[in-house]
C-alpha cells in the first residue's frame, strides 16, 4: 500500500487551510465586489460586503438586502479588496492547468479537483458536477480566457465533500449568470458580472476588477466568511493537528 508522509499530509492541510486567504485577501469579506458599479433591482439578498472602486454607485439596496457585512463605497477598504482581488486574478491565471476545455459545454461533466483551462468563452448548459472525492478542501480552478457564460436553470453541483468556496472562477472578460442558474464558487472577472433574474451564486463571491456587477433578484451567499488560520498560527499549533475541517 502506498504510504502518504505526514509531512506530505501537512503541506496538503496547509495549502487547504490557506487557500481562500491567500487567493482573496480582503476580498473574502465581500459577496459583491465591483470596479464601476453595483446595480441592483428586486430583492436581492447578499450575505456579505459590498463594495465600488473606484467607482462610486451602489443602488437597489433596498430593496436588496445586505447581511453579515456592509457597504463601502470608493473607501481605503474597496480599494485594499479590488488590490486583493487583482492579486487573486493574476494567482489564478499564473496556474499550470491539469485540462484543456476549450470547445468543451460543461454541461453534463463531472470533474475532480483540478485547474480546468479554456482558451476562449466557457459554457454552462444544464449540469456541472464537481466531485472532491472526499476531500473538502479540494480546489477547483477554471481559467477562462474570455466569457463565462451560464443558460438558464443550469447549475453547478459539488459532491462528496466539495466545498463551494474552494471553486474559482477567473474570467478574462465578462461573466453572465442566466435566469434561474444555479452557480457555486468564487467569480473573479476582469470585466464585468451580470446575474439574471433569480440567478443564485452560493459559497463564493461576485468580484469585478474593472466593470460593473448587475444584480436582479439573486442570492449570494459568500463562503468561507470566516479567515482561514495564517501560516504562523497553523506552525505553532502543528500542522497535522488542525485536520482537515470545513471553513463555512
Amino acid at each position: 500500500m502506498r504510504k502518504v508522509s505526514l509531512t506530505c499530509v501537512a503541506a496538503l492541510s496547509l495549502i487547504s487551510l490557506q487557500a481562500n486567504a491567500a487567493f482573496l485577501g480582503s476580498a473574502q469579506a465581500f459577496g459583491v465586489l465591483a470596479g464601476s458599479t453595483v446595480t441592483n433591482t428586486g430583492v436581492t439578498i447578499i450575505s456579505g460586503s459590498v463594495g465600488v472602486w473606484p467607482g462610486t454607485a451602489i443602488t437597489g439596496f433596498p430593496p436588496g438586502i445586505v447581511t453579515n457585512g456592509t457597504f463601502h463605497s470608493s473607501n481605503a477598504v474597496a480599494q485594499q479588496a479590488q488590490a486583493d482581488s487583482l492579486t487573486a486574478y493574476n494567482a489564478l491565471a499564473a496556474m499550470a492547468p491539469n485540462t484543456v476545455l476549450t470547445g468543451t459545454d460543461l454541461g453534463g461533466l463531472t470533474l475532480t479537483p483540478g485547474v480546468y483551462f479554456f482558451s476562449s468563452s466557457a459554457f454552462l448548459t444544464g449540469t456541472l458536477t464537481l466531485d472532491a472525492q472526499g476531500d473538502p478542501n479540494a480546489l477547483f480552478v477554471f481559467q477562462i480566457g474570455s466569457t463565462l457564460i451560464s443558460a438558464s436553470n443550469s447549475s453547478v453541483l459539488t459532491i462528496n465533500g466539495a466545498d463551494d468556496c474552494n471553486v474559482y472562477w477567473q474570467v478574462g472578460t465578462s461573466a453572465t449568470l442566466g435566469t434561474d442558474s444555479a452557480f457555486q464558487g468564487n467569480i473573479l472577472a476582469d470585466a464585468s458580472i451580470t446575474m439574471n433574474t433569480r440567478a443564485s451564486l452560493i459559497g463564493g463571491r461576485a468580484l469585478a476588477l474593472h466593470g460593473a456587477v448587475t444584480l436582479d433578484s439573486n442570492i449570494i451567499e459568500a463562503g468561507c466568511l470566516v479567515p482561514a488560520p495564517s501560516a504562523a498560527a497553523l506552525a505553532l499549533v502543528g500542522f497535522a493537528g488542525m485536520g482537515l475541517r470545513r471553513r463555512r
